[in-house]
């Protein structure tokens, strides 16, 4: 999700940046309460001051996730682990962490102190507006902080449900952790019960809907969505990540690639190497096994059909990169990241500058689903 974001600024060490789905939700967010929350509340106001509250109200809800974010990132920080950064992303935000937090006490202290700043700054904006009321504050002004206060309160009391990967649901994690010490078995006790809350919204929201509540009903049936998916997915995410953690990517390799020489025409190259062997990606050597870079099905793509009969391999290989190569001692979670982040399926495996071998996601996926079979 996150490898699309958009950067925005940096704070205290950490990244900030936004996943292209906050701009759709914070549009629709601004809607709702231009058309919707404000004009119930507060009576006769013209439309561009409704429209004003709503985008004020809406960076205002933005900035209360950026601090609650922050909070887990600060406290992170305190037990060692590596943050990768903040986005904001449909229905709130994350600290990217690396790693799972070390112990327990760690676990429980990083999730509560996303509640705890969350109703400081509900306690903040009742003081102002509590502080103003002397002061003659017009009404779209109280208003907006009236919405700011009851949001963070609510951010507060949806979050501390337990209900993984909520923060509740974390704090629950890190109890069930420390009574049995077993994450594995606390995070799949926690994520079931996301699951079970996020189907729960799924039906209010219809059942809503079905009322004539529809904008209320959407709000209840896309949380209720995103909760069960990502509930779903952090219970994989961690099998993946105990399964491959620790394992060399030399492990995985094919140590007798197929690679395909520079001044071969990429018609060949189609014909005799990916039609035959059905990979998208090959390493390109010289005739002494010098490692020139790769070539994919994508830079063959962007050449024109009539031009692969006079086009050589050579001319349109990628230069080796972080992007394409790895190290035989990396760590796999950091090929499958890789992988990830830039759409591949195959690395190259190098050692000292040399070709050692090519490392595909689908041999990983095989040995992860054997892993977790015997595990189980």
């Amino acid at each position: 999700m996150f490898e699309r974001k958009i950067r925005l600024f940096r704070l205290l060490g950490f990244e900030v940046g936004i996943d292209p789905s906050w701009i759709i939700i914070a549009i629709l967010i601004a809607w709702s309460l231009s058309t919707g929350l404000f004009p119930f509340q507060y009576k006769n106001l013209s439309t561009r001051t409704y429209w004003l509250m709503g985008i004020i109200g809406t960076l205002g809800l933005f900035l209360s996730v950026i601090v609650h974010e922050f909070s887990h990132s600060l406290a992170a920080r305190k037990f060692g682990l590596e943050m990768k950064g903040i986005t904001l992303f449909v229905f709130g935000g994350v600290a990217e962490m690396k790693d799972e937090p070390p112990s327990p006490k760690a676990e429980f202290i990083i999730a509560i102190m996303g509640p705890i700043s969350s109703i400081i700054m509900a306690l903040f904006f009742y003081g102002v507006r509590f502080a103003g009321k002397g002061q003659g504050l017009a009404m779209p002004v109280n208003g907006v902080l009236d919405y700011l206060a009851f949001i963070n309160l609510i951010l507060a009391g949806f979050n501390i449900l337990p209900a993984f990967p909520l923060d509740g649901g974390r704090v629950l994690r890190a109890i069930l952790w420390g009574i049995k010490g077993n994450l594995r078995w606390a995070t799949r006790i926690t994520s079931q019960i996301g699951v079970g809350f996020g189907i729960l919204l799924i039906v209010m929201g219809i059942f809503n809907i079905l009322r004539g509540n529809f904008i209320g009903g959407m709000w209840w049936f896309l949380i209720g969505m995103f909760l069960r998916g990502t509930a779903k997915a952090s219970y994989q995410q961690l099998l993946i990540r105990r399964a491959l953690e620790g394992e060399p990517v030399r492990r995985f390799m094919k140590t007798d690639p197929t690679t395909v020489l520079p001044f071969i025409t990429l018609n060949e190259l189609v014909e005799d190497y990916v039609y035959r062997h059905h990979f998208k990606m090959f390493p390109v050597v010289e005739k002494g096994g010098k490692l020139i870079g790769c070539v994919t099905t994508k830079n063959v793509k962007e050449v024109p059909r009539e031009a692969w009969n006079s086009r050589k391999v050579g001319e349109i290989a990628s230069e080796c990169s972080p992007e394409n190569t790895i190290e035989e001692n990396t760590d796999a979670m950091e090929a499958l990241s890789t992988m990830n982040r830039n759409g591949a399926s195959r690395l190259m495996v190098v050692k000292k500058g040399r070709l050692v071998g090519v490392i595909a996601l689908k041999d990983m996926l095989k040995f992860l689903s054997l892993k977790v079979e015997l595990d189980e």
